[in-house]
């Protein structure tokens, strides 16, 4: 008779060890799904900055070729060559050159705008190396790129 009740035991994962397993998948998931997220928006963001590389290099460039600092008044998105509209991505819209300074809005998921990059260029002579100083409007550091979240 022993044997028979070890024959007709069954085996497999009690009901309390599976809800361990959920409570776990639960508790990563509360973790993982908020930094997703975070990441998300900085790295749409990160489009933004990387569209700015660009732009900085058509200022300088038009600096150079002017004989003027890269943050003179004459350095506009006409004069530096840039149609802000050809440059624009869905993530990153209302671009503009002013002064040599140069704006970018970047748009979340929801198409409504998460907030505004300005790379302000320092050069004291015409022979230094321009500096760009970034600075965001965006009000929660963890969605910033590394280059903006310094200054």
């Amino acid at each position: 008779m022993n044997n028979f009740r070890k024959m007709n035991k069954q085996g497999g994962f009690t009901l309390i060890e599976l809800m361990i397993v959920i409570a776990i998948l639960a508790i990563l998931l509360a973790i993982a799904i908020p930094a997703y997220q975070n990441y998300s928006i900085r790295a749409a963001n990160s489009e933004c900055v990387n569209l700015a590389a660009g732009l900085k290099l058509a200022v300088s460039e038009t600096a150079q070729s002017n004989g003027v600092t890269a943050d003179d008044a004459t350095l506009t998105a006409t004069n530096v060559g840039i149609t802000p509209t050809d440059v624009e991505t869905p993530r990153c819209d209302s671009v503009g050159i002013t002064g040599g300074e140069i704006t970018i809005s970047s748009t979340g998921n929801d198409g409504t705008s998460s907030g505004i990059f300005t790379f302000s260029p320092t050069q004291t002579d015409i022979n230094d190396s321009i500096q760009w100083n970034c600075t965001s409007s965006h009000t929660n550091l963890q969605h910033v790129p590394a280059e903006c979240r310094s200054s």
